[in-house]
């Protein structure tokens, strides 16, 4: 027995002078001593060959200073001091749910003798952590543990989501670091689309993602409002979508999506989670959708840019030659009492313009985080309003007021029709009459000579009640209800459409509500706002929405042929303001005015800005 004892030692001194480097360090006790009570616990040979070979035995446990001491009982060993060398491990440790639960290296790292480096084999840490987490045994059926059992060791393991040492409470499944661990340990690996590639899996799951409602309020901060992707698609669980148990399997969707949706429908699912509007051979309905928006889009803006261009340019020429025109003592225009005052608009007209302004400047200031989410400013927008929730409420109580102020235009337009008795001729005449918002052939006469006039091939000219540029506005505004407020309602009731339209009808309500809203904004930020206020005869306002009056100047200068025909009716006198608007009324609706009109500047240039960084999706 004794040559067998010497043997073995003589065996762990040469594994010891083998090993790269002989640790002296915490050598209060040769090895070689402790082997002779401690030989059946430590095996010289394996523990040589380990990780920790290098180590004396006293550099773990470094209590034992007297080998006397020792062997009487006095001195005993407590658990080893890993913190000593893997002081990173240790710190982690210490801030985790084991530690919390008194859960030790050791409890782990039960092999520490002859522990060997696990060499990033995923399956070792299957292995362990599957030994006190028995109810987490359907991971190794699902796709991550089949392929990390397979040997694939890009597939999720324990460790690549709960970390190896620094592992937290997953706590209230609800609260906000739940919901985001939810998503973001999965981004982690899915949004490398070169490990994606790789394993041939869907590589474009968490772009569409991120474009979607549920990932822009993530992404924005505040995922415990929406679906993240273990909500879909489990956690440990995660199966093929044919997979009769997976919770993406289409007999088990209603189920899954009820967990959000509790009056989830099957047409209801039916709704592209990961749909790609630029993927025209798997989701052509989205991308001809997309083409056909994007198309507006740019055909709108073209147009209208181009018109306000031009109107910039010939605007600021004729302001130059009117002013050297006075310059040379030359009146311009020769009117009797200029400044007299006449109405254009009534109270009604007045009180419905002030609508829409307060309802588009709340969807404007509310929507457009949510547009353009990757950018520092939507999210510090969304934090103002208290988080995405309390935007939600207030852009849709502003949509309550679009459609307040829509109705309110139809119950004008039925007025104008069928009721006033100050409107000559039938429904059909009044329609298309010079009083009517309705486009005319007369249009087409003022558009060609405002090109002309644009191009210098002719006198600026004079319109009739409304200019086509104005009935464009007011009839964006029964397109817009269409497009942004049909589509706005699909998305604020989706389980209610859901019983009778597909799922993806929502893919396209989200493009076409997306879509036609930034047109709507940039529209009214660059192409109306210069039409009303921007424009060289107007700059830096017209007042005129706010008080509905206008000076005799303006009124035959822009619209004399109007006033032509209320001078042959002798209606020019009826028009007459007994008043004007006093100071007061002035000053608080210029301040109003101005307030809004920079508001929509200032959300202009934001939008500018998204665009050129890259974040306008």
């Amino acid at each position: 027995m004794k040559m067998i004892r010497l043997l073995i030692l003589l065996l762990f001194s040469i594994a010891l002078l083998a090993a790269p480097a002989v640790a002296n360090y915490g050598m209060a006790i040769s090895p070689e001593i402790c082997l002779e009570c401690h030989d059946d616990v430590v095996s010289p040979i394996k523990y040589g060959q380990s990780v920790h070979g290098q180590n004396a035995c006293t550099s773990c446990h470094v209590e034992v200073t007297s080998l006397e001491a020792h062997t009487s009982g006095e001195l005993m060993p407590s658990a080893p001091k890993c913190a000593k060398c893997h002081a990173k491990e240790a710190t982690e440790h210490y801030s985790s749910v084991h530690m919390l639960n008194d859960i030790s290296c050791a409890d782990c790292h039960d092999d520490v003798h002859i522990h060997n480096y696990w060499k990033n084999d995923k399956t070792k840490i299957i292995a362990k952590c599957t030994n006190c987490h028995t109810d987490h045994e359907d991971y190794k059926s699902s796709v991550h543990g089949v392929a990390v059992l397979a040997g694939n060791q890009d597939s999720a393991a324990c460790s690549d989501c709960h970390n190896l040492h620094q592992i937290q409470a997953i706590g209230d499944p609800d609260n906000h670091a739940t919901r985001e661990f939810h998503t973001l340990v999965c981004l982690k690996c899915h949004d490398d689309k070169e490990m994606m590639d790789r394993n041939g899996v869907f590589n474009v799951a968490v772009s569409t993602y991120m474009e979607s409602y549920h990932g822009k309020n993530y992404r924005l901060g505040f995922p415990e409002k929406v679906a993240g992707c273990a909500d879909c698609h489990g956690s440990h669980n995660v199966l093929p979508q044919d997979n009769p148990q997976s919770m993406v399997n289409e007999a088990n969707l209603v189920k899954t999506c009820a967990q959000c949706h509790p009056d989830a429908s099957e047409l209801f699912t039916m709704f592209y989670a990961h749909g790609d509007m630029t993927d025209r051979a798997n989701y052509p309905v989205l991308y001809w959708t997309f083409i056909a928006m994007t198309g507006l889009l740019i055909g709108t803006f073209a147009v209208f840019w181009i018109h306000t261009l031009l109107w910039m340019v010939r605007g600021f020429v004729e302001n130059r030659q009117q002013l050297a025109a006075l310059h040379h003592g030359k009146s311009v225009v020769h009117v009797s009492e200029p400044h007299k005052q006449y109405a254009r608009f009534k109270a009604r007209h007045i009180i419905l313009h002030l609508t829409v302004i307060i309802s588009f400047l709340g969807l404007t200031l509310t929507g457009i985080p949510l547009k353009f989410s990757t950018q520092q400013w939507a999210q510090t927008l969304m934090n103002f309003y208290g988080g995405s929730e309390y935007a939600g409420l207030i852009h849709r109580g502003c949509a309550v007021i679009t459609f307040y102020y829509f109705v309110s235009a139809l119950v004008l337009s039925f007025d104008f029709l069928f009721i006033r008795k100050d409107i000559k001729g039938v429904w059909l005449q009044r329609l298309f009459g010079p009083d009517s918002l309705c486009p005319n052939l007369r249009d087409i006469k003022d558009v060609t000579a405002m090109v002309k006039w644009f191009l210098f091939m002719g006198p600026k000219p004079t319109f009739e009640r409304w200019t086509y540029w104005e009935k464009f506005d007011f009839l964006a505004v029964f397109w817009g209800m269409f497009a942004i407020g049909g589509s706005g309602l699909m998305l604020w009731f989706p389980e209610l459409f859901g019983l009778f339209l597909p799922g993806w009808a929502f893919n396209v309500a989200t493009i076409i509500h997306s879509d036609e809203a930034l047109l709507a904004t940039g529209f009214i930020f660059t192409v109306h706002f210069f039409n009303t206020h921007g424009r060289p005869e107007k700059f830096p306002m017209d007042f005129v929405i706010f008080n509905g009056q206008i000076s005799k100047e303006e009124f035959i200068e822009e619209r004399g042929d109007q006033w032509k025909r209320y001078e042959e009716e002798g209606r020019t006198e009826e028009l007459a303001c007994k008043r004007v608007s006093g100071p007061i009324f002035d000053m608080f609706f210029k301040t109003f005015g101005y307030l809004a009109l920079f508001t929509g500047i200032a959300c202009l240039i934001l939008m500018i800005f998204a665009f050129m960084a890259g974040g306008g999706h």
